[in-house]
């Protein structure tokens, strides 16, 4: 359904042009010609802005102005103004107008004014109701989201949750890939059973062996009793390895029997002990990059490659960054001992606007951060760490008048492919085939990061 905007102008040619534009943009356009045609208008349709010019017979602009947020606080007026002066601006903001624009309209002034204005009116009811939106938002475990990007995850783990097939989830860091395995396992039938879960990152590959395969007594100095490891303790329930794709190529090799014989041996021993887990893996790595490149091997990739479960960025999920931010705020009050209820419009707008480079993660810490900080009820944009405040949003805007806004074909074509990834939830494989990009031609065109990984922020 498009937006409605009334149009209020004593002269018919104005009507007449901003209906005709603001058409051609997709905008249900209502006119009236005067102040009383206005307010009964306004009576009997519901309109998302109004537009209001401030010189007419009768009723001026800024006393309708003031009688129709008399009917509807919520309703942001656009004042048309032949005469930009501070006395007119402050007389328009004394009336309860969101914007004003100077005469003559240009088609450009009047769009950028009415989006952002309906923009303003949606955002500060959805702030209104967040509260009530957390409440009935649908959720996963600790997930939460409505985004189609979110829902389609929760599907999936519905889907195979019952299955005792090995999942792999990927996803940048802080897209919180623990608690989609923790999600799986809670609605499998080994959900009464352990969950044991291990980041293999930065682990050495005897301290990992030990770890998932256990030892017994004197296998080396520090082994004063035999341990089991994870793979026997994790038994009849879900053994959870982060990280996968930083595991050593040695420890892969050792890795991959155990799935095929379904048996462990302890460091130190010669018996093998059975075991029946089922298995999760993680990583926010390209493993078929990594493969590629001998850093990892395709045999264990299939071997635990199952499903893939591929966890959006929270870039990618825009719908949901209010929905978390508030689920956040609620459980940090409460932990805090604070009274801290919800999000000033600002703050919220700030939130819409940064792009999470650290995902769910850094969205939680920023909260927490906030509600520790604030004095009053609400968070308010003052609250936010100043990489949040100070952020501005980039915007793929070319303007001719402006040689600043005149990119080279090379920042054009990384910044749609920057956008095309950000749209497929990171997947670059999907990517490439939507650029027309073998995954190689991909690669050389993002900027690469340590260890061969790209981030595309």
């Amino acid at each position: 359904m498009s937006d409605q905007v009334l149009i209020v102008d004593d002269d018919p040619d104005i009507r007449e042009l901003l209906s005709s534009v603001l058409a051609r943009r997709g905008y249900t356009c209502s006119t009236s010609s005067n102040g009383q045609q206005a307010i009964m208008a306004f009576g009997t349709q519901r309109y998302d802005a109004v537009i209001v010019d401030l010189q007419m017979d009768g009723m001026d602009g800024l006393e309708l102005c003031r009688r129709l947020l008399a009917l509807d606080s919520e309703m942001p007026v656009i004042m048309l103004t032949a005469h930009a002066n501070l006395d007119v601006a402050i007389a328009a903001i004394r009336a309860g107008a969101y914007d004003f624009i100077t005469k003559p309209v240009t088609r450009d002034s009047v769009e950028f004014a009415l989006s952002r204005a309906i923009e303003h009116r949606r955002l500060r009811s959805e702030v209104k109701q967040l509260r009530e939106v957390v409440k009935r938002s649908q959720s996963l475990g600790e997930m939460l989201g409505e985004s189609q990007a979110i829902q389609g995850v929760f599907q999936l783990v519905e889907t195979v949750a019952d299955s005792g097939t090995t999942i792999l989830i990927t996803g940048e860091s802080g897209t919180g890939k623990e608690l989609v395995a923790r999600a799986i396992h809670a609605h499998s039938p080994r959900r009464d059973r352990p969950f044991v879960a291990l980041n293999c990152a930065a682990m050495p590959v005897t301290l990992l062996e030990s770890e998932l395969f256990g030892h017994v007594r004197g296998a080396f100095t520090d082994a004063r009793r035999d341990r089991p490891g994870l793979f026997v303790q994790a038994s009849g329930g879900t053994l959870f390895l982060d990280e996968i794709g930083d595991m050593p190529m040695e420890m892969q090799a050792k890795l991959l029997r155990v799935l095929q014989e379904r048996k462990v041996r302890p460091v130190g021993s010669d018996k093998e002990i059975p075991f029946d887990v089922r298995l999760i893996t993680a990583t926010n790595r390209d493993l078929e990059s990594d493969i590629e490149q001998g850093r990892f091997r395709s045999d264990l990739y299939f071997r635990v490659n199952v499903v893939a479960i591929d966890l959006p960025p929270l870039r990618a999920r825009n719908r949901d960054v209010l929905i978390l931010a508030q689920s956040f705020l609620e459980r940090a009050a409460i932990r805090l001992d604070k009274a801290v209820k919800d999000i000033s419009q600002a703050a919220a707008q700030r939130l819409l606007d940064y792009d999470w480079p650290g995902n769910v993660r850094e969205l939680e810490n920023c909260i927490e951060r906030a509600v520790t900080l604030t004095k009053f009820s609400q968070i308010a944009v003052e609250d936010l760490p100043e990489r949040i405040r100070e952020h501005r949003s980039e915007r793929f805007v070319i303007d001719a008048t402006d040689p600043a806004s005149l990119l080279s074909l090379a920042e054009v074509e990384l910044r749609y492919i920057q956008r095309v990834l950000s749209a497929v939830g990171g997947n670059k494989s999907r990517a490439a085939k939507i650029l027309g990009l073998d995954r190689r031609s991909l690669y050389r065109r993002i900027a690469p990061t340590s260890h061969g990984d790209e981030q595309v922020k």
